[in-house]
């Protein structure tokens, strides 16, 4: 299965695809799409947007995983990532990609295998499930490609169960 893992952000929406069978996964593509903080809010959303729609034409995944919602005491910062986060769930649905939400205690249990796991440790975990030498280029990226391979291996036990 292909998956894209969106780690959502209004100046950067970190981005990782990832081919997996649930128990090996393989690195395709990770990186961030940067808006400039200058512009508008709406073409920010804009540069999402077609950052995204770029990478579901390129890869081809077949599901799109997202980190839900969490509380945020910035109440202006919670509702910038809604709206980043709405773009991403629009652009998946347009491309008619399966779409999945994992909160990040998730995404942590199944990555490190404890839900209080510090970024380190994630970024430590996600090195290794995807047997890459090198570090990930930025922590967006990285816990990007963690939502990415939390949806393959929810996906491959659900297959199992099934």
């Amino acid at each position: 299965m292909r998956v894209l893992g969106i780690d959502c952000g209004s100046e950067r929406t970190g981005y990782g695809v990832i081919d997996s069978d649930g128990a090996e996964h393989r690195l395709l593509a990770s990186g961030v799409i940067r808006t400039n903080t200058k512009w508008p809010f709406e073409k920010r959303l804009l540069e999402i947007a077609t950052g995204l729609r770029s990478l579901i034409r390129e890869h081809h995944p077949e599901s799109g995983a997202v980190e839900g919602v969490f509380y945020s005491a910035n109440v202006k910062t919670a509702l910038k990532l809604a709206h980043v986060r709405g773009i991403a769930l629009l652009v998946i649905a347009e491309a008619g990609m399966e779409l999945a939400e994992y909160s990040p205690l998730e995404v942590k249990i199944s990555v490190v295998g404890y839900g209080r796991a510090e970024k380190c440790q994630v970024q430590m975990m996600v090195r290794s499930l995807l047997r890459v030498a090198e570090a990930i280029q930025s922590e967006d990226a990285c816990d990007a490609l963690a939502v990415a391979i939390c949806h393959a291996t929810h996906e491959a036990t659900s297959r199992r169960l099934a």
